[in-house]
């Protein structure tokens, strides 16, 4: 007995010990095949709500008690003994059961607790976050195709269809507003263009701006602000009669539509399924044809007409372009009030840890759908959705100070939150992408912009050559008591004589007078458009109520000459003004050759894919402008120009779905309008290369066209395909 007694104590400690690995190995066997079934029903597209049924199965007892593997002492095994498993020894004092009154010193954590967020590095923080974004877009993936398509969707889309339709119409209300409202305004050629360049510009910020903030504050509520705001403002230029504050105006309204496309996709990609997002969102983009299309008819139908046009006063003067602004604002104005029965984003409110908002949208768009299907009865089965772990980013309070200093603290805080995630844009995996589709945009918008100035403007220079062919000249002609009450176009007089003759009700349409003297004449009721006077001589000449001012007046000598009701400003007629209509009406004719385009690609995105049409649009743009060189006649330009929007459609139409599906929900916006913005800029730049080489050589624009839009297009076809990705 007494050599027998030393060996109990050992021989139960290795029993115990052996118990314990045995039941640990047990435990580890039970948690991998729970965790391997809900994994295999994950996959094959299960309803949800097995996941937590699981789990409960597992976890929790019938008598209400929670056991998990982090609590074994039923198995025998225990945190505390599992680092000593394969140890000869068990230690006293280390199990977990035994307490003990020390507390653990500051900056250590007890063996076996999981360490809290303020002890993990940042690193580990954001690695925990991707691994949950990654389990929640497979599991929204499921949770949009129970939802189904119906109804919901149909409403969201004409919704940021009208809001879609608004950038469009702001993009085509520059060019087509341009001459009229700096002709009104008398606004000298040294100043003329800086209204396409400065509304350019703030499109350009503006898809920054509201593009990251669209990421920080949601899609819904950033549309909302930004679409109000390009309605007040594009409304107000319309009464203003300043040409700086017109200026300022439009440059405001388009730092508020600017942010509409990236939201836009961002939106309504976010509540659509894989197998239905390439389409419905091609189908979105034929809205900004639509915008084209009445920017163009509203500007044929308005601007040439008189009959759109009233005065108050003689000092406020209320032209037909004013009207076609106001008529412009309507689409944005609908697109606002649509916007404030919609929901915001439910990806969105996951993102940001808003698990019961997001939910009661998801069920919202699921019943939606249902009672459109005659299935009210069907139940929305998803009870509860992975939250991605929400990192806190520590922010230096302001307290102090009056309300300004506040809420210029407040944008500076949101600037600063705003670039941060733009430069995760550049961290990985989605770096090589932003470069990729910046060089893109940047070919795609400098090759298309830069030719639709271009083509109008050949277009236009073509008609001028043709009409300064049909010139009239008239030599040394002397006149006397005529009466001249018709009008008089395309005319130079030279060295000739006009006494005592009368010019009533009448207009000068592009006539030049050349040392040419007046003598005794009466002017009433003249209007002149084009028409100057150089180095003329008026002697007892009376004019009333006619535009003949000194910038008519060329070096011009008037001697006892007397000027009654003179018309002041910058006079504008449209009548029987052939190039007005022309040049909307191409423009007109530019937008429906879009048509085709858009369905082929909105029927064909899912099926050949993003990429190849990307690519393959914009090469085939590129070799369409060598047509161009064989165009020497209107309706030859006009020909290659609805080709060429024909064929770069397909190409835009990609690459909007490529750039929404490329960036994950948290920089979705934020990438989006950064390549919006370059957009913006590529169209600037493309304007003032290409406006300046009109009329000087062909051979450059259509090279560099040529040559861009082919170097794009081989860039994006090296672009990540995301035809089967799920929505990150």
């Amino acid at each position: 007995m007494d050599e027998t007694a030393p060996q109990d104590p050992s021989s139960l400690m290795k029993g115990a010990r052996d118990i314990a690995k045995v039941a640990k190995r047990q435990a580890v066997k039970k948690v991998n095949k729970v965790v391997d079934r809900a994994s295999d029903e994950y996959s094959q597209n299960r309803a949800y709500q097995r996941f937590q049924d699981e789990d409960d199965e597992y976890y929790s007892q019938p008598d209400g008690n929670y056991t998990s593997h982090h609590a074994n002492d039923e198995e025998g095994s225990s945190d505390a003994t599992e680092g000593h498993d394969d140890e000869d020894e068990i230690y006293e004092g280390e199990y977990q059961g035994i307490p003990s009154d020390a507390k653990a010193r500051d900056g250590q954590v007890a063996l076996g607790q999981p360490l809290a967020d303020g002890l993990k590095d940042r690193r580990e923080l954001e690695n925990e976050r991707q691994a949950d974004e990654e389990e929640l877009a497979q599991q929204y993936e499921l949770i949009i195709q129970e939802c189904g398509h119906g109804r919901f969707q149909w409403q969201l889309f004409f919704t940021l269809g009208l809001a879609l339709m608004s950038d469009g119409v702001e993009v085509f209300v520059v060019g087509f507003v341009l001459p009229s409202a700096e002709t009104d305004m008398c606004v000298p050629d040294s100043s003329s263009g800086w209204l396409g360049s400065i509304v350019y510009l703030g499109m350009m910020f503006g898809a920054f701006f509201w593009g990251g903030m669209a990421d920080k504050v949601g899609r819904r509520q950033c549309l909302l602000i930004c679409m109000s705001l390009n309605g007040f403002f594009a409304f107000l230029s319309s009464f203003v009669q300043g040409y700086g504050l017109f200026l300022l105006c439009r440059m405001i309204a388009g730092f508020g539509i600017g942010g509409a496309v990236p939201i836009v996709f961002s939106y309504f990609a976010e509540v659509l399924s894989r197998e239905k997002r390439g389409e419905h969102l091609s189908w979105l983009c034929m809205f900004w044809m639509i915008g084209e299309i009445y920017a163009s008819a509203m500007a044929w139908a308005i601007i040439p007409h008189y009959g759109w046009s009233f005065s108050m006063g003689s000092a406020y003067q209320f032209h037909s372009w004013r009207v076609f602004v106001v008529v412009c604002a309507l689409p944005c104005v609908c697109a606002v009030v649509a916007l404030t029965f919609m929901p915001e984003s439910p990806r969105f409110y996951l993102e940001v840890g808003k698990h019961d908002e997001a939910w009661m949208i998801l069920k919202q768009i699921h019943d939606t759908n249902m009672r459109a299907r005659g299935q009210p009865e069907k139940v929305f089965t998803v009870n509860r959705i992975k939250i991605p772990k929400q990192i806190d980013e520590f922010v230096e309070m302001h307290e102090s100070g009056n309300f300004f200093s506040k809420a210029i603290f407040r944008i500076k805080t949101e600037l600063h939150g705003i670039w941060l995630n733009f430069l995760k844009c550049f961290n990985y995996p989605v770096k090589d992408s932003t470069v990729k589709l910046a060089i893109v945009w940047l070919t795609l918008s400098f090759g298309y912009y830069g030719l639709s100035v271009w083509f109008p403007d050949v277009i236009k220079h073509l008609q001028n050559d043709e009409y300064a062919s049909k010139v009239q000249r008239h030599n040394n002609e002397r006149i006397e008591d005529f009466t001249f009450n018709f009008t008089l176009e395309n005319q130079i007089h030279t060295n000739s004589l006009f006494i005592n003759d009368r010019f009533i009700n009448m207009k000068f349409k592009s006539v030049t007078f050349i040392n040419s003297t007046f003598q005794s004449c009466f002017f009433e009721d003249v209007t002149s458009v084009g028409s100057f006077f150089r180095n003329c001589t008026f002697i007892e000449a009376v004019f009333y109520n006619t535009d003949v001012d000194d910038s008519k007046l060329k070096n011009t000598d008037v001697i006892n000459s007397t000027f009654y009701h003179n018309k002041t400003g910058c006079q504008m007629t449209f009548e029987d003004d052939y190039s007005a209509y022309w040049v909307y009406f191409v423009n007109f004719l530019g937008t429906l050759a879009v048509l085709p385009g858009n369905i082929v690609s909105a029927l064909l995105m899912d099926k050949i894919g993003r990429l190849s049409m990307l690519g393959f649009s914009m090469i085939l743009s590129g070799i369409s402008c060598f047509f161009l060189w064989f165009g020497t006649s209107e309706s030859m330009m006009i020909g290659m120009l609805c080709l060429y929007n024909g064929l770069s459609i397909s190409a835009w139409n990609s690459l909007d779905v490529v750039t929404t599906e490329l960036y994950p929900t948290d920089r979705r916006g934020t990438g989006f309008g950064f390549c919006n913005a370059l957009c913006k800029l590529a169209a600037v730049m493309g304007n003032l290369i290409f406006g300046s080489l009109v009329g000087i050589t062909k051979a450059i624009p259509i090279l560099l066209a040529s040559s861009v839009l082919v170097g794009g297009g081989l860039v994006g076809l090296r672009l990540p395909d995301t035809r089967s990705n799920v929505l990150m």
